[in-house]
């Protein structure tokens, strides 16, 4: 017959007050103690940003998508205010060479309001023009660079030109719009100059062929004085 152990020297049961009381404290192991499950929460979502934040790496064909794409947006905020100041250009033109007919002569200012309002930031696709984002590629950055350009091609440019000869149409005389239209012609070829530079630096680093700013070239006049 096995003895028995009285009751008073067995161990506390676990599972009741008195066992849980009676159990010395032990020390967590290094890995459960508070301040290192704190850290390491700490450091991976540190991590987990940096991650985050690392370029993707994009290859040739996805990158000449995205630039086209940029460009496709560019030209369709480009479009109004490219052809108003050609349509501008062309009245002028016309009647430098008295060749508009009375009806048109008399239709020719509002036109040419329609046209100023196309390339000033009154106009939404101005101001869409000017709010689209580029992407962080070397290709991108080039891209960037013609939303700026076109953004000042449009808003001070053209837009500069359309009024010198608004007020050469009414005024063919006007002193101080003879003087500043050749200077808006210059400004207007070289910023189409440099966007379709910008272009064609992306082109080669990509080896593409994305489309090209819709930025007309629009012939110099002939000034009566």
């Amino acid at each position: 017959m096995t003895d028995q152990i009285p009751d008073s020297e067995l161990p506390p049961d676990p599972f009741t007050l008195d066992g849980i009381v009676t159990q010395a404290p032990t020390k967590p192991v290094w890995y459960r103690r508070a301040w290192v499950i704190a850290t390491a929460g700490v450091v991976a979502v540190i991590v987990a940003s940096v991650l985050v934040d690392l370029p993707a790496n994009t290859t040739r064909t996805t990158d000449a998508a995205d630039q086209a794409a940029v460009m496709k947006e560019i030209n369709t905020d480009l479009a109004p205010c490219a052809y108003g100041v050609s349509e501008t250009f062309t009245i002028y033109r016309d009647q430098q060479r008295h060749i508009l007919t009375p009806s048109d002569t008399a239709e020719s200012p509002a036109m040419m309001r329609d046209d100023q309002e196309a390339c000033s930031f009154t106009s939404s696709t101005i101001f869409d023009l000017s709010n689209v984002q580029g992407t962080g590629t070397p290709a991108g950055r080039d891209v960037g660079q013609v939303i700026n350009v076109a953004t000042l091609w449009t808003t001070s440019d053209a837009l500069g030109a359309i009024e010198d000869i608004q007020n050469l149409f009414d005024h063919p005389g006007d002193a101080a719009a003879l003087r500043d239209l050749p200077k808006r012609e210059t400004a207007l070829a070289k910023d189409r100059a440099q966007a379709f530079g910008d272009v064609e630096a992306a082109n080669r680093i990509l080896n593409a062929h994305i489309p090209l700013p819709d930025m007309p070239d629009v012939p110099r006049l002939t000034l009566s004085r």
